[in-house]
């Protein structure tokens, strides 16, 4: 069984070129190809949700809270006081 390596992302200190490598976590960073500048490790992020999506995402965290009669939610910093558990 071969076991792959991870790819990650550096970018150029001196150029700005963004490159991807398979190599292991401890390996020394690669010289950029283009001048030969150092790289460095680009940590990238999830993405955000916006939109059609992100109401969805609202709507299911909605719900784990109870709503009272007048239909606005406890628990979510509401200041009622009337929060159920």
């Amino acid at each position: 069984m071969v076991k792959e390596m991870p790819t990650y992302n550096y970018q150029c200190v001196k150029c700005n070129l963004q490159i991807k490598k398979n190599n292991k976590i401890y390996d020394v960073t690669p010289d950029c190809p283009a001048c030969g500048g150092k790289t460095e490790k680009i940590f990238l992020s999830a993405p955000a949700i916006h939109g059609h999506m992100a109401r969805g995402r609202e709507l299911a965290i909605e719900s784990l809270h109870p709503r009272s009669g007048d239909g606005h939610i406890h628990g979510m910093g509401c200041g009622c006081g009337n929060h159920t558990q």
